[in-house]
């Protein structure tokens, strides 16, 4: 078969969250990741997710809040799970692997929850574990005998083979080995600085210092407002961590705009940039997620995953979009007007 497209490397970040809109609504999330007793050993996932309403007038109100803990094994099953508020069937999640089947028991386990910052970070745990990892590659040199060393690579993919999963993925692309597996040698990471504005202090949700260590940080931001008649999102993802040099590194970053119909919840238009990627073959999925317009946004988080399915979408952009499945939700607490 004929090669893929290849696009120039995407390197550059959009750099720190706009200032939030009078008149809007900002979901924040993010997962840390921590590795105590090192590579190839369980880890500690820490997720925290967050909504603010920014009112036309006075003070910004926090409308919710979400946190989990949980303690994963180095093939990403569940091993223990704490979560805020708390949820009496949280535990039923105990022995679920990251992935298809942590989404499923999580809609069938604590679908009550759909719509919350706290379900967003949780469904967020299967994206989150395929690439905290990563972050290892920036302090070992050896980072990728020592994976197949510890068995790692049957985490991600079909025991490791990873064709043809995604845009970046697919078959005969320069980020693939000729036994299928991920070709590491030309792939691209960027360094970033902090997500937070510094004359916005307060449109990111607490994050702890990452410094010193592997550590991973999976980030959105989702905001809201409405404008010409329709709601307006401006969201952002990345996926990054500390490097040995004392700044961040990303291997991934996009950002999305979309306008979306607020009587049927209809999307209208979508741009998706891709900012960071790891292969020339990635970028290829931003073009192709334009099939989503049309469809209704509450369904999101079945139907990107029915629509740009395989070579068609990229795993990480599906998840910002699925994320945008809230969005119905949240324009409920929207302010209607200046009065």
């Amino acid at each position: 078969m004929n090669a893929p497209q290849q696009f120039p490397f995407a390197r550059q970040s959009a750099g720190p969250a706009p200032l939030r809109r009078p008149g809007s609504i900002r979901r924040t999330s993010s997962i840390d990741s921590d590795w105590p007793d090192g590579f190839g050993q369980p880890w500690i996932m820490s997720g925290r997710a967050r909504d603010l309403l920014t009112p036309f007038e006075g003070e910004p109100v926090v409308l919710a809040s979400g946190e989990f803990r949980i303690r994963t094994s180095p093939i990403r099953e569940i091993v223990e799970i704490d979560v805020a508020p708390h949820h009496a069937r949280a535990q039923d999640m105990v022995g679920v692997r990251a992935g298809g089947a942590s989404r499923q028991a999580l809609a069938a386990t604590l679908g009550d929850l759909r719509g919350t910052p706290l379900f967003q970070v949780l469904d967020d745990f299967a994206g989150a574990s395929l690439v905290a990892g990563w972050i290892w590659s920036r302090w070992s040199d050896d980072w990728h005998a020592r994976m197949a060393s510890h068995k790692l690579k049957s985490t991600a993919g079909n025991k490791g083979r990873m064709v043809n999963i995604c845009t970046g993925f697919t078959e005969g692309g320069s980020s693939l080995s000729e036994d299928g597996s991920v070709d590491h040698s030309d792939q691209s990471a960027t360094e970033v600085g902090p997500l937070a504005n510094p004359d916005d202090p307060a449109g990111w949700h607490d994050m702890p210092v990452q410094e010193g260590r592997p550590l991973a940080r999976r980030a959105r931001r989702i905001d809201i407002w409405r404008a010409e008649g329709v709601l307006k999102v401006d969201a952002g993802f990345q996926d990054s961590g500390p490097n040995p040099g004392g700044t961040r590194t990303a291997i991934h970053e996009y950002r999305v705009y979309a306008e979306i119909g607020e009587a049927d919840g209809t999307l209208l238009a979508l741009q998706a940039l891709p900012l960071i990627l790891p292969f020339r073959e990635c970028p290829g999925a931003s073009m192709k997620a334009a099939r989503m317009v049309g469809q209704n946004v509450g369904e999101f988080r079945q139907s990107v995953l029915d629509t740009l399915v395989g070579t068609i979408g990229c795993t990480h952009l599906n998840d910002v979009l699925r994320a945008l499945a809230d969005v119905p939700a949240l324009v409920t607490m929207l302010p209607k007007s200046h009065d």
